[in-house]
Order: structure tokens, then sequence, then C-alpha cells
């Protein structure tokens, strides 16, 4: 007699697994509200109760949760691990901003080349869309817009890379330098063919992707970023000079300073 019996899976752990899935790949993003409970049960082919549970089981792990006002949303429970100690350390510790960079640039230069290995049809459509999307922000002066696009982006690059870990790992830290790229389109924007440049980057970024080329599509990513680096680096170095020059013309110019007969 056979002493072990067939575990069958029950109905909401199956449905739980299904829903990890799409947060896992992006498909559901933190934020993102879930479809009505009817509709979702239609699509997924179960009863309402089997998905109620599932969604419990996600809720217990912190995956979603429900507001006020109806709804369950998804959490970001994936990326702020990583994102909230952070934060607080690029504010305190400046010079972080270069060790990011520097990470960025291993990132997104492994995404892109898996990208362009790996990128489906609709994944090809996505970067094709925030690709002209940022094209257009580049003409305006709202640095904010500008942020979001070039974030947009990247982050489409890094999701058609296919490896989950990657994928939320770049929304993460996106998430964390967003204020740090719009500040460096700020400093860049004051350089004059700064602004070519970085659309010619990522035109290069999108067309190596485009044209199923990993390596051209990984050396256009870390050219990219080598370029904001040094850019940057440039820029806040003139910036360090013309406050210490100002910082000498007020000293030397003092009024305290003066001499009276």
């Amino acid at each position: 007699m056979l002493q072990n019996k067939l575990q069958v899976p029950r109905i909401s752990d199956a449905v739980a697994a299904s829903l990890e899935r799409r947060i896992l790949e992006g498909s559901l993003k933190p934020g993102d509200r879930l479809p009505p409970e009817r509709e979702l049960a239609v699509e997924l082919g179960v009863s309402r109760p089997s998905l109620r549970e599932a969604i419990q089981k996600l809720a217990s792990k912190g995956m979603v949760q429900s507001r006020q006002g109806g709804g369950t949303y998804v959490t970001d429970r994936l990326e702020s691990s990583f994102f909230d100690p952070w934060q607080e350390m690029m504010g305190a510790h400046p010079n972080l901003r270069e060790d990011m960079l520097e990470f960025r640039r291993m990132l997104e230069g492994q995404a892109a080349e898996w990208a362009a290995e790996r990128a489906t049809d609709a994944d090809m459509t996505r970067i094709d869309q925030t690709f002209l999307a940022l094209n257009e922000a580049f003409v305006s002066d709202d640095l904010d817009n500008r942020s979001k696009a070039d974030i947009a982006f990247h982050q489409a690059v890094g999701e058609a890379s296919h490896n989950a870990l990657l994928g939320h790992l770049t929304a993460a830290l996106l998430r964390l330098m967003h204020d740090n790229i719009r500040l460096n389109l700020g400093e860049l924007k004051t350089l004059p063919a700064a602004g070519v440049l970085l659309k010619n980057q990522h035109a290069a970024i999108h067309a190596a992707i485009r044209d199923r080329k990993p390596q051209a599509a990984r050396a256009a990513a870390e050219t990219h970023i080598d370029f904001v680096r040094e850019t940057l680096a440039q820029s806040l170095r003139s910036a360090a000079r013309r406050e210490t020059a100002a910082r000498r013309l007020n000293t030397e110019f003092s009024p305290s300073d003066s001499h009276t007969s």
C-alpha cells in the first residue's frame, strides 16, 4: 500500500502564486490597484472566496494591502527594504552619489545587454513608447517631467532584461536616485552640448536594443553613465570654484576690514 498521498495544491495557493508572479515580473507595480474582485475572479477562472483567500495570503506577506475607501493595492515591499535606509544615507553623505552612479553603470549595462537578447515584442513597444516620451520631455524645461521620463525609459530597459531581481533592483535604485537624477539634469542643462549628447546616448541604447546587439547595448548604457558621472563631476568642481572665488571676493572687500582715517 502506498503510504504517501498525492498533495493537490489548494486553488487559493495557485492564485496567490499567479498574482505574486505578476508582481515579481513587473506586470503589477507598486501602487497598482488590483482589478475589482468580480473581474479578477472571472479572469483567473476561480471563485471569489478562493480569490479572497489568495489575496489574504499575499497581504500576510506584505505584498498587497487594502486601503481606506476600497481597493487592494500592490505595496513596494520588494523595493522599500533597499530604498529606505539608503535614502537617508544619501541625504547625509552626498559623496554616495558617485558610488550610486558607479553601481548604476554596472546594473544598467547588464540590463541593456539582456534586454537586447531577451526583449519581447511587448517589451520593445514599451521601450519605444518611453523613448518617445523621453525625447518629448527633453524639449521642455520641466526638470521633474524630464526626470520621470528618464527613469521610465531606463526602467523599461531593466524590466525587458527579464531578470526579476535586476528589474526590481533597477526600480529601487532609480527611485532612490530620483532627486539626484533631477539634480543631475539641472546641472547638465547648464552645459550647452549636454542636452544633445544625452539625447544621442539614449538613442544609442534604444537602437542597440532594437537591433538585438547585446554588446553594443551594454557599451551604450555604460557610455551614458560615464558621461553623466564625468560631466557632473566637472560641473560640481566648477560650482566649487565659483563659491571659493565669491568667498574670497567678499572677504577682501568686507566693510569690517576697511580702515578709516
